[in-house]
């Protein structure tokens, strides 16, 4: 196929196992990691225990490990290291138009098969004549994807004819109606009724999964959809990331584990562990450390044995918030160095509600692929957890390892006030406009049949807040917008912040401008706000109403003149956001978080 190379961290976030993607001769499949060669001696494998465990009880396996996938090889020797790609589809179109009659542009409907070393040989001319591969391929919700039979799909059964099949584009537009498959015999279909889902006209799927392998299907028996292969739906990797938070186990740790069962773990109260201090065992062993520090060292106990059952951000949130204040002496160092602002540095009006402002100097991201999805993306929750029994397509037949690469950067946190968070949401002007937008995610739900948990209010302002924010640091930090990402903290328990950070596989993601724009927050904060007020398209962003107006049943007032931002940027593809949230629009609707501040 000769060789084409990606960045290892495109592999896993784009183009992954059952990818379709453009070579400069061929259209491939990305195939499963069984086919991906390695050199034995030097398999490049990532460290995360947090990402592990989630992984592990997601596909519920025992054991898992991350790889990156596997890089070019300088050594002249070495083994073959590569990702092996096979070719696909297999049906391919004349580029040489036939005949032209009133403005159709018609052109052969050729299999591999009839192929002659890539190229189609006519058989009363003789001449190899070039070919491209069609645009047109099946698929269904579960991932699978095949060729779709155009022989039954143009005489609409099963049928021996062999005739030569044509495509006709009877005009400019490229709209499906005017797309037609016609065969020499006579019969002719318009491609419009393929993306027809009442008419059936692609059949049932066969389990057909061609990047695992030849003969790899499984069952299926869904119905088909029309996919087109380079469309941005035809492929969404299931990712799941953490950022790495630093051990923080001491010496008590070790000896609180060592007296957990027989002693430490019912204690609850200062009166129980005075009580169990005066026991012999126990006494020896914790006598050379603080009620407060054995105390801190049995919560850290539970919450590890707990595992799994801490949200991906629960932990995130609570090692930002931990940060301690700026100290001269510091010196970044590790995956993870974060320092909180003294509050006088950025106080001012319109930061009131901002508790506090963490200059992440360091932070490592790792992020693994565990399958993927087609027509509907299925990526993590607002707590940054994948649900259970998402129906993914699998990576590989069988497999204990996954794909997974290292992103290190820096980063910018405010955690919100949860008291003035809590008092806006109550405020019936907040209800309202909650129900408006809950109206919304409904019907979506609906339409698509998927069953997920309407975010909030408070997230949706949380969301577009980070959209706001995200846009103007932009400008002056160094980095282009579309290399910044951004983490929404909405706990459960009222807490909540959000983080904009940067993050690459080499040292550009680190070169300071987010800590250095973090040091003059309060002055991107303002910009954020006056830049949410108005948008270029009010008034009618401004009365977008969810559903009543067109199909963004996930927007309230938000558009590309305001929040959309590039989706590499968005943890939630550029939904769930509404600036009258934030900041108040001309529709005066008093829903504003930051209410008379701007």
């Amino acid at each position: 196929m000769g060789n084409a190379e990606l960045r290892r961290s495109q592999i896993v976030t784009t183009f992954g196992p059952g990818a379709m993607l453009d070579l400069p001769k061929e259209s491939v499949i990305v195939a499963g990691l069984e086919h991906w060669h390695y050199d034995n001696g030097r398999i490049p494998t990532v460290e995360e225990p947090r990402l592990v465990e989630k992984l592990q009880i997601l596909l519920e396996k025992p054991t898992i490990t991350l790889r990156t996938p596997p890089p070019t090889s300088d050594r002249p020797n070495a083994p073959p290291t590569d990702i092996t790609v096979w070719k696909f589809p297999h049906w391919y179109l004349v580029q040489e138009e036939a005949q032209h009659a009133n403005g159709t542009r018609k052109r052969r409907l050729v299999h591999a098969n009839s192929l002659d070393s890539g190229e189609f040989r006519d058989g009363a001319t003789r001449r190899k004549l070039a070919v491209v591969p069609i645009r047109f391929v099946r698929a269904c919700n579960r991932g699978h994807v095949g060729d779709i039979d155009w022989k039954a799909f143009v005489h609409e059964a099963k049928t021996d004819c062999m005739r030569q099949m044509w495509f006709e584009e009877r005009g400019t537009s490229g709209d499906l109606d005017q797309v037609w498959v016609a065969c020499e015999c006579g019969a002719q279909r318009a491609m419009s009724q393929a993306a027809r889902m009442d008419l059936q006209a692609l059949g049932r799927c066969n389990g057909s999964r061609p990047w695992l392998g030849a003969g790899t299907r499984e069952s299926c028996g869904q119905p088909n959809k029309l996919l087109i292969r380079s469309a941005s739906n035809a492929y969404f990797p299931q990712l799941l990331s953490v950022i790495s938070i630093p051990n923080v186990r001491k010496p008590v740790d070790d000896v609180v584990a060592t007296l957990w069962a027989d002693y430490l773990d019912e204690v609850e109260t200062a009166e129980d562990l005075s009580r169990i201090r005066r026991k012999p065992t126990p006494a020896a062993r914790l006598q050379d450390f603080t009620d407060f520090d054995i105390y801190d060292a049995i919560q850290r106990k539970r919450q590890g044995d707990a595992g799994a059952g801490r949200s991906v951000k629960d932990v995130e949130f609570e090692a930002l918030t931990d940060a301690r204040e700026e100290m001269g002496a510091d010196t970044p160092g590790g995956h993870f160095f974060a320092r909180a602002v003294p509050r006088e540095k950025w106080d001012a009006p319109w930061m009131q509600a901002i508790r506090r402002v963490v200059l992440v100097h360091r932070l490592r991201e790792v992020v693994a692929q565990l399958g993927f999805t087609r027509f509907e993306a299925a990526g993590p929750d607002i707590q940054g957890e994948l649900p259970l029994g998402v129906q993914r397509a699998e990576l590989s037949i069988e497999s204990n390892w996954l794909p997974a690469v290292e992103n290190r950067g820096e980063g910018l946190f405010l955690e919100f006030d949860s008291g003035a968070l809590a008092a806006w949401a109550a405020r019936d002007s907040v209800l309202r406009r909650a129900s408006v937008l809950k109206a919304g995610f409904d019907g979506w739900q609906e339409e698509k049949e998927v069953s997920l948990e309407f975010p909030g209010a408070t997230y949706y302002m949380l969301h577009s807040f980070s959209h706001l924010l995200l846009t103007v640091i932009a400008l002056e930090c160094g980095y282009p917008a579309s290399s910044l990402r951004e983490r929404i903290y909405c706990m459960p328990d009222g807490r909540a912040g959000v983080l904009i950070y940067t993050g690459t596989s080499d040292a550009e993601g680190t070169l300071g401008g987010l800590v250095s724009a973090g040091r003059f927050i309060r002055r991107h904060v303002r910009r954020a706000l006056e830049y949410g007020t108005l948008c270029s398209s009010d008034p009618v962003c401004a009365y977008h109403a969810p559903v009543a107006h067109d199909h963004q049943p996930l927007l309230g007032a938000a558009c590309h003149g305001c929040l959309l931002v590039s989706e590499t940027s968005c943890e939630q593809h550029n939904n769930f956001l509404d600036r009258a949230l934030v900041v108040p629009t001309v529709e005066g609707l008093g829903t504003e978080f930051f209410a008379g501040v701007v």
